[in-house]
């Protein structure tokens, strides 16, 4: 019966299309108001109960993402998965847990259609992968068969509305002073880690160590950082149009900020070339810039930056390449995920330089159930008028 009801309110929906005219203008409000009015005239007896749930499903089918919408409402909900028709995954605390969504190929390839239609962008046989944003600032990735070869895929990366503080991480308030203090005195910081480790998350923590008055840049494939000083310039990379033109990438992005005056420099990630230009904006006078890379230790972050650099294709030569690694870098922070969906800093290192190249030394490493202070730095801050590291952090390490 419900179905069947919902069924003559969406015919009725195509006869009617100044409701996607509403939805755009208006949001989900007015929309709620036309659908409620429509659902009553189609059954004017409908319990109360039954009418609120088909109301909230049908407003979520034409203003929202359907069965979607109640997942990405939730709090606890950081990743949602969809498979293909009839499996489907969240991940709540770090845990994956299979739920019960009522979407077919059709139903999820249009939900996506909804979603990159206004930015441009298309996904059919031609295009069949494409990444969006959500106006939450949720980050969405489909594929369509034949690449997904057991039906659409999407999978959707939330990012909560409130802060994650350092403590979070696993970190004690000696660690969590001196990665303020690297931030502070200008170290060129490179968070670290695999896919879902938290790179952002920690970035987004480190970033609240940047004085107010400071003008930051940020860079960003798909945007999900959301840094708390008042003076911040966000960029986005575009990709093509369904035409397959317009593309503007990270690394042209990273080329125009050090046209706009900035402070710091913030690349939410680099996995190309972009490492390449980063490496020149940090030798530029940027000091005190973040960025994250995916790498399975800070020492791999190295190796990692390296062969970016060289995809490049600058025609420069290893050493070279090294030699401004080393230059432009100060720390790497390690961040891994580990048992029950908890993400913790592994390991803080520095740079050093040794006769091979840049390599990386333990400033904190995990031992004892906490991340324990291994080594004093010996880099110097590369702000003239920064404090000198507290000689207290490292004190058990004499």
């Amino acid at each position: 019966m419900s179905t069947e009801l919902k069924q003559r309110v969406h015919e009725r929906l195509l006869r009617a299309p100044e409701l996607v005219e509403l939805a755009q203008a208006d949001g989900q409000r007015a929309v709620r108001a036309r659908l409620a009015e429509l659902l009553r005239d189609e059954d004017p007896l409908l319990p109360v109960v039954h009418f609120e749930r088909l109301l909230s499903e049908l407003t979520d089918e034409v203003a929202g993402l359907g069965p979607l919408e109640p997942l990405l409402a939730a709090p606890d909900v950081t990743e949602v998965m969809v498979n293909g028709p009839g499996h489907a995954y969240v991940e709540r605390a770090g845990r994956l847990e299979r739920i019960d969504l009522d979407l077919d190929a059709a139903g999820i390839a249009r939900l996506v259609e909804r979603v990159v239609a206004p930015l441009g962008l298309r996904l059919d046989r031609s295009s069949p992968m494409v990444d969006a944003r959500l106006p939450d600032g949720s980050r969405l990735h489909a594929i369509l068969p034949p690449l997904a070869i057991d039906g659409p895929c999407v999978t959707i990366r939330r990012f909560g509305a409130r802060a994650v503080p350092l403590e979070a991480f696993g970190l004690d308030d000696a660690a969590q002073a001196f990665l303020r203090w690297c931030v502070e005195v200008g170290w060129n910081l490179v968070v670290a880690g695999a896919t879902s480790a938290g790179k952002t998350t920690l970035l987004n923590a480190l970033s609240g160590a940047i004085p107010l008055g400071e003008r930051v840049v940020t860079i960003e494939e798909t945007a999900e950082l959301r840094l708390a000083q008042p003076h911040v310039v966000r960029l986005e990379a575009r990709p093509p149009n369904a035409e397959g033109a317009g593309a503007v990438p990270v690394r042209a992005l990273v080329r125009a900020a050090l046209r706009m005056r900035p402070d710091r420099v913030v690349v939410g990630e680099v996995r190309g070339g972009e490492a390449f230009d980063m490496l020149q904006a940090l030798n530029t006078g940027h000091d005190g810039s973040l960025s994250t890379v995916h790498a399975n230790s800070a020492a791999d972050a190295l190796t990692r930056l390296e062969t970016l650099v060289l995809l490049a294709d600058t025609g420069l030569p290893l050493v070279a390449v090294r030699s401004q690694l080393a230059a432009a870098l100060d720390g790497v922070v390690f961040v891994a995920r580990r048992a029950g969906g908890n993400r913790r800093v592994e390991e803080v290192a520095e740079l050093v330089v040794t006769p091979e190249g840049p390599a990386v030394r333990a400033l904190f490493s995990w031992r004892d159930g906490r991340l324990a202070p291994t080594a004093t730095p010996t880099r110097a801050p590369r702000r003239p008028d920064a404090p000198s590291p507290d000689s207290e952090w490292f004190a058990c390490t004499r």
